[in-house]
């Protein structure tokens, strides 16, 4: 079974092509590299990416700007499965913390053994103007605070799910309507797309422009009397 000095020849291998004069178990860090003109080099070895691995690298950055940290390869079937559905988050991860990457395959011939997936740099995360508006304006249509942070496997409230609960709890207390009584009659803008797209199979169409509640509708309703009546009490 391999153990993390396993890592140690062949990052040593790659740096010294690189130039570099390499010791390990310097100062606490699982090695270091050094030449003229060029910042020092820390790299940190684990043989899987874990917590105690970014928060060692986030230890060595007080004394580098140039932090490796270096890991196993997968090297079965179900291992590179798990690496290629958590690659691209490891590598933004790395990327946003200024990690450089290092992968060791130790069954591979020396020389073939290191990838470099990633170099340190900088990092300056890019604003989505985009998806802040989009944030924002969810944020200002809410009805009140209805969720709780943090939970799961929970249906989240949000400002679509309170404008089809409003037209909802309309139709339920006058019965079948128009879309223009309805849209009125709530003051939900959308209320004409909410009735024809039909998210949550609440709604069904009685005639031409004219709406009620399905059976599903009705069942599911009850579901929501405490959000219904915080969003009452929001509107007083």
């Amino acid at each position: 079974m391999a153990s993390e000095s396993d890592l140690y020849a062949p990052v040593k291998a790659l740096l010294e092509g690189l130039g570099y004069e390499v010791k390990a178990e310097v100062k606490d860090c699982d090695v270091v590299a050094s030449k003229a003109g060029a910042a020092p080099v820390v790299v940190e070895l684990k043989l899987i990416f874990s917590l105690e691995l970014v928060l060692q690298g986030i230890d060595r950055l007080k004394v580098s700007d140039s932090v490796y940290l270096a890991i196993s390869a997968p090297d079965t079937p179900t291992k590179r499965k798990n690496w290629r559905s958590r690659q691209r988050d490891i590598l933004k991860l790395c990327r946003m913390l200024g990690f450089g990457l290092i992968l060791v395959a130790l069954d591979r011939k020396p020389g073939r053994q290191t990838e470099v997936l990633l170099d340190p740099a900088p990092y300056t995360p890019r604003k989505n103007k985009r998806q802040l508006v989009q944030l924002m304006a969810e944020f200002s249509a809410r009805a009140g605070d209805p969720n709780t942070g943090g939970v799961t496997q929970t249906k989240i409230i949000t400002s679509y799910r309170q404008d089809a609960l409003r037209c909802a709890a309309f139709l339920q207390t006058q019965g079948e309507a128009k879309v223009s009584e309805i849209k009125a009659a709530t003051d939900v803008p959308r209320a004409a797309s909410i009735l024809q797209n039909n998210h949550y199979s609440w709604f069904q169409r009685t005639a031409r422009g004219i709406y009620g509640l399905s059976p599903r509708g009705i069942e599911e309703l009850k579901l929501y009397d405490d959000v219904l009546l915080t969003m009452a009490e929001q509107a007083e």
